[in-house]
């Protein structure tokens, strides 16, 4: 019975993996027909009234997600919209001692890293565009050594996937206030711990644009679809 259910994952991986390509095509095709709509925006901060030719509308103004320094696999010190800015991310939380939900997670990320390495579509480079960030929650175990390590066993490409840790109260607040995921209360202190499969798509202005469940393959296609979305938002915006 195991070894049928993991061939049946590996096939549905390899179909995954050829699919997304096309499906990139597809919605390039599509969206300059103006037939697609791109992802929308989370986490409303105001609505500001604004007075225009004498008729009043509502400008949204939707959360800019706030900088946050921390150290990745290699040792570098980076801000995720310092050193990436410009760049979309997609932000999920791990830790390396974990052994049920963290894998699964981790080897979904793989599977979008693949197909997008893999597209012959981007002949403009969309695989720089993007930028897969893995943060620790449990940042003092979680060295750079073993962060390392970790990327390595999970085929991790060091130039556009990050394994991070840091400060854990900042990652904590991060995660909460920032991205507002709902991991429950805490101060990000000893006893607290944070444990989520979610994925974040964030896109280069620091706007959330998608929360995704990362141990389901169907969202995992639908995060890439919709990181293809956001390129092309870009990509329209800067059209002359």
């Amino acid at each position: 019975m195991s070894t049928k259910k993991n061939g049946n994952k590996f096939i549905f991986g390899l179909a995954v993996a050829f699919v997304l390509p096309l499906s990139f095509y597809m919605i390039a095709k599509l969206l300059s027909k103006d037939k697609i709509h791109l992802p929308g925006h989370y986490r409303v901060e105001r609505v500001n009234a604004v007075e225009e030719d004498g008729k009043t509308y509502n400008d949204t103004i939707y959360h800019s997600v706030a900088d946050l320094s921390l150290t990745n696999q290699l040792g570098d010190k980076v801000t995720l919209n310092g050193t990436l800015g410009g760049r979309i991310l997609v932000v999920d939380f791990i830790f390396t001692n974990c052994t049920g939900t963290c894998p699964r997670l981790t080897g979904n990320i793989r599977m979008l890293q693949k197909a997008f390495r893999r597209n012959p579509k981007m002949e403009n480079g969309l695989e720089n565009s993007v930028h897969f960030l893995s943060i620790s929650v449990d940042p003092t175990r979680d060295t750079i050594e073993a962060l390392r390590a970790y990327a390595e066993r999970a085929g991790a490409d060091h130039d556009h996937w990050w394994f991070l840790t840091g400060d854990k109260a900042a990652i904590y607040n991060y995660a909460r206030n920032e991205l507002g995921l709902a991991v429950g209360p805490g101060d990000g202190g000893a006893e607290d711990f944070i444990h989520t499969e979610k994925l974040v798509l964030i896109d280069a202005k620091r706007n959330i644009r998608g929360y995704y469940d990362g141990l389901d393959t169907v969202q995992i296609k639908k995060c890439a679809d919709d990181i293809v979305l956001l390129t092309m938002e870009k990509e329209k915006k800067h059209r002359r």
